[in-house]
């Protein structure tokens, strides 16, 4: 896990220094354990590194005899597996260091640009290939690891996170309207837009090559198999899955430093919870938070049992009110890539507990994707007449009439995630997680997980979303996906054998946050303060605002929530204000 970033000019002169000083400053605190920096013609790059794998000699940028190096941000898990198929060919490839990143620029040096095809992991990479005059960018299928970029007049530039673009100059601070519906709507944002004009991601498995500071080329890897359910009895599928889970976990611990999990005590977590008690010798260390005082569901008395059942050295920390109050701006300021998912604090609050001892934690991001596990699947499955309806058809805002214009085309990247996954012979199960891993997975998830854990040093690492797993659940038949109600059958089922104690197939609660509980507390001092915040006011009717905050409700909840959210992520990110103390201290500077 580090920052990467860089710039070529278009005129293949070098980059100014002081941009990549910039670059580099920015990206600090995903890298505190090292720093490194190339220079070729009209490329510049920089990284900061976290070491995990290889603390000696795997320090970046990494090189190969033609003259290639590359830096990158991630883990490539089976780069065992390539080292020893490397080294069994007849190129005569000599290994420098013992970093899982080594194997990945040899390959691209043996086969080109279909390298990416042979990679297991999470990672976000940038080559340079003097020999070809071209910059390559490669991004894991699933998004896990993010990769952001800029075109101008003169050069394009890259780096992990738009804030480094912006703190560099290299691009002005502006919203992009479309992408602020979006955001407003969803929680979210889809596709290639960002939230910031100009500023562009590189797509979930997409491939770039970029010459003279311009694309020339891009590849695409999918995340999600293609091809139509698998007809396995439930004994076979149940045996893949085994198969294929504990090989992800297995993988996924592949670490030179301390590891542990975040455990919710839900069914993902338990399940690599197991996964990682059979797996180890010494205990498995997990952390689980809770919300006391609060109406909703609190799991760490379940956690904590599970955590007792397998011999875990079990944490437990508490997120009050208080954190709520005098964590938010701090979260929304390193959330520059905008996700109002509500875990942003509990997550924020648990990695700032387990970096003190560790540097990698396993999650459980991609279960119900890949597995089908959210109630709005089975909603999609049910005709119109039984209450079925499109996914994600109604906006978070929608019937409030806070916004001053109709927020057109806030629903297009999910028309074209849905047209994108309609692949010849999916069912609309599949059509519906297809949908999900396009966009919510990796632009709130996995954001909410890398910025929130990397703000502390700390890798999350997610073994649910690995090819291997990923084509054995998605391409499970529907009925060991959804049965009598229940989302993730097969996966409950194993887990019911493995660790029964996690009572996979009991009536629970989804995991919630009360931020709707804590902000109505709040409302009447809280309403006008965002009503007024310069971000809410250019598109929402204040009064209406302020109305909307005396509502009570899980909608209005919701809608308040995403308000806040925004206001506070606007002042932070476009405004440029410091967002010091706590949230009222916040809003009221920009009141």
């Amino acid at each position: 896990m580090c920052g990467i970033a860089g710039i070529m000019k278009r005129n293949g002169r070098a980059p100014d220094a002081s941009i990549l000083d910039g670059l580099e400053a920015a990206l600090c605190h995903r890298g505190p354990d090292g720093k490194g920096r190339y220079l070729s013609g009209g490329l510049g790059m920089v990284q900061t590194r976290l070491a995990i794998i290889d603390l000696e000699t795997g320090d970046q940028p990494l090189h190969e005899p033609a003259g290639g190096a590359m830096i990158t941000n991630g883990e490539i898990y089976n780069y065992v597996e390539l080292r020893e198929q490397l080294s069994l060919d007849d190129s005569g490839i000599v290994f420098t260091t013992h970093s899982d990143g080594e194997p990945a620029l040899h390959l691209y040096r043996r086969v080109g640009l279909e390298f990416a095809e042979q990679l297991r992991g999470m990672y976000a990479l940038a080559i340079s290939d003097p020999d070809q005059s071209q910059l390559v960018l490669a991004r894991d299928p699933f998004g896990i690891k993010p990769l952001y970029y800029v075109e101008t007049d003169d050069a394009f530039i890259f780096a992990s996170e738009p804030q480094a673009l912006l703190k560099a100059g290299l691009v002005k601070a502006e919203v992009l309207p479309s992408a602020r519906n979006e955001l407003l709507q969803l929680q979210f944002n889809t596709g290639r837009k960002t939230l910031f004009a100009g500023i562009q991601r590189v797509l979930p498995g997409e491939t770039l090559v970029v010459r003279e500071g311009r694309v020339i080329e891009r590849r695409r890897r999918t995340a999600l198999p293609k091809g139509k359910p698998r007809e396995w009895s439930e004994q076979e599928a149940m045996d893949h899955l085994e198969e294929a889970l504990m090989d992800s976990v297995d993988l996924h611990q592949r670490s030179d430093v301390p590891y542990g999990l975040f455990l919710s005590g839900g069914i993902d977590s338990s399940a690599i919870l197991a996964c990682m008690a059979r797996l180890n010798d010494q205990p498995v260390r997990s952390f689980t938070a809770g919300f006391p005082g609060t109406d909703v569901h609190d799991e760490r008395d379940h956690a904590r049992e599970l955590a007792r059942v397998v011999g875990a050295e079990h944490t437990e920390i508490e997120v009050t009110r208080e954190d709520f109050w005098s964590l938010l701006p701090e979260i929304t300021a390193a959330v520059d890539d905008p996700a109002a998912d509500y875990a942003i604090l509990p997550t924020y609050k648990l990695a700032a507990e387990a970096s003190k001892e560790l540097k990698v934690v396993l999650c459980g991001e991609g279960g119900d994707e890949v597995f089908a596990g959210y109630g709005r699947y089975r909603g999609a499955l049910r005709p119109w007449w039984m209450g079925g309806r499109a996914l994600r058809s109604r906006g978070i805002l929608d019937g409030f009439k806070v916004l001053r214009d109709d927020p057109r085309g806030w629903r297009d990247g999910i028309v074209a995630a849905q047209s994108l996954g309609a692949d010849d012979g999916r069912t609309r199960l599949q059509v519906a997680q297809s949908i999900d891993v396009a966009d919510w997975l990796p632009n709130d998830l996995l954001i909410k997980l890398d910025r929130c854990l990397m703000a502390h040093g700390l890798e999350g690492r997610t073994p649910f979303l690995d090819p291997r797993v990923a084509d054995i659940g998605f391409r499970l038949d529907d009925r060991l996906k959804i049965r009598d109600g229940r989302g993730k059958y097969l996966l409950r089922k194993w887990l019911q054998k493995v660790l029964p104690e996690a009572q996979p197939f009991a009536r629970k609660r989804g995991f919630s946050v009360p931020v709707a509980e804590w902000i109505h507390e709040q409302n009447g001092r809280l309403g006008p303060l965002v009503a007024a915040q310069p971000g809410v006011a250019e598109v929402c009717h204040p009064d209406r605002v302020r109305e909307l905050f005396k509502k009570n409700g899980k909608r209005a909840g919701l809608a308040t929530w995403n308000l806040l959210f925004y206001a506070l992520w606007h002042q932070a990110h476009i405004m440029g204000c410091a967002n010091g103390g706590n949230v009222f201290d916040a809003l009221g500077d920009a009141a």
